[in-house]
């Protein structure tokens, strides 16, 4: 199924902690003058318009990044990777995690994505334009299998899926299992929503079994509407960077305001 356009979802609460969580293991890694390896299995198209009538209809930029934003300090990465990205593209771009990937990371790093749907794919082509940057045409979870372990070997997976497949849910521990085996100093960042029907709970049992060093990171929200189903937005990262743990305790102290549980 290809159906899923996240230009009706971009900047909502979910972006907001996936990408403040991500650039910060992002500007972690490159402290250090190594190189590394940053993969995306389901990249979308990398830039949004917070201003489209897409954004507009559902308003969950609203009741994220728009509103929540400043409640991070000023030098936070994903702060200075949005300003970075406004500057350029107008102040109501929004980048996806490739394009704040590629505006974190340095020339000796290599980026390496994977796209299927063909619109989201061109979308994300064009927005990657001047970018040192692989683009892939393939099954995001195919990419990832084949290059792993990557070359640097130091570096970051996420894994984002939209989640449409409902399958997804009992295929993402094999595969993340299988990738972990080959790459056992990755960092393994996977983001999944927290549904109603909690269909998320036996792959995170499944995950936190096999991977009991890992970090689980969840945020909950009232449902952005009547009928919503996401109440929630979470993250399992295998092999966390020293003080994910604290920054994303940091996180959820900042947004409790606006993300009281339902």
């Amino acid at each position: 199924m290809l159906s899923y356009q996240h230009a009706y979802h971009a900047g909502n609460l979910a972006d907001l902690q996936k990408h403040a969580l991500l650039a910060w293991m992002l500007d972690y890694l490159t402290r250090k003058d190594k190189p590394l390896s940053y993969l995306e299995t389901h990249a979308g198209r990398g830039l949004y318009d917070l201003g489209s009538a897409e954004a507009r209809k559902t308003g969950e930029a609203e009741k994220g990044v728009l509103a929540l934003e400043a409640r991070l300090p000023a030098d936070h990465p994903y702060r200075k990777a949005l300003a970075r990205v406004r500057a350029v593209h107008g102040a109501t771009a929004y980048p996806g995690s490739p394009l704040i990937a590629a505006t974190l990371l340095r020339p000796a790093d290599r980026l390496s994505l994977a796209e299927l749907h063909p619109q989201e794919h061109a979308a994300l082509v064009q927005a990657m334009a001047g970018k040192t940057v692989t683009i892939r045409k393939q099954d995001g979870f195919e990419m990832a299998s084949s290059l792993c372990p990557p070359e640097p070997r130091r570096g970051l997976l996420l894994i984002d899926p939209s989640w449409e497949v409902k399958e997804d849910y009992a295929s993402v521990p094999g595969v993340l299992d299988g990738i972990a085996k080959k790459w056992n100093v990755g960092i393994l960042c996977l983001w999944y929503p927290i549904l109603t029907s909690d269909l998320h709970a036996p792959m995170l049992e499944r995950l936190e079994a096999a991977h009991p060093d890992a970090l689980r990171h969840e945020i909950r929200f009232p449902p952005i509407r009547d009928g919503h189903r996401m109440i929630g937005t979470g993250m399992f990262v295998i092999n966390p960077p020293w003080g994910l743990e604290e920054e994303a305790r940091r996180l959820s102290d900042r947004l409790r305001g606006g993300t009281k549980k339902p």
